[in-house]
């Protein structure tokens, strides 16, 4: 069995991070914060938005190549990888200009968590 659902949407998380990633040197060069966030809040915010993926991302793409390679249902794996990618999304653009919470941090922090919550359960289904 492959786990080409898994492949596609591990891709694409690991290309937002891989952004992430590269976002918080470009902001270190920029501020000129050689390590740490230097006490400046947009070089926190955004190691914050890298290491937030970070936490997150790779348990859920474990959590869907488990349920893919169980013969899980593709239709789910699909919607979980959509609402993952759209949540990292959404919580990125809403953390980028500003500290203060909001709905879209919000939003986004939520569909990351009912996505890791669904596969979490969908795995747990496979066991009965």
């Amino acid at each position: 069995m492959t786990l080409s659902i898994t492949a596609l949407y591990g891709a694409i998380l690991a290309l937002i991070i891989l952004a992430l990633g590269i976002n918080v040197t470009v902001h270190r060069v920029r501020l000129k914060v050689p390590l740490g966030d230097g006490g400046n809040p947009t070089m926190l915010r955004m190691i914050r938005l890298h290491g937030n993926a970070i936490e997150y991302v790779p348990l859920a793409i474990v959590l869907m190549a488990i349920y893919e390679l169980n013969g899980g249902w593709h239709l789910a794996l699909h919607i979980i990888g959509i609402a993952l990618i759209a949540g990292r999304l959404i919580q990125t653009a809403a953390m980028w200009g500003t500290e203060m919470p909001g709905a879209g941090r919000g939003i986004g922090q939520t569909t990351t968590w009912l996505s890791l919550g669904v596969l979490a359960l969908l795995n747990l289904s496979k066991l009965v």
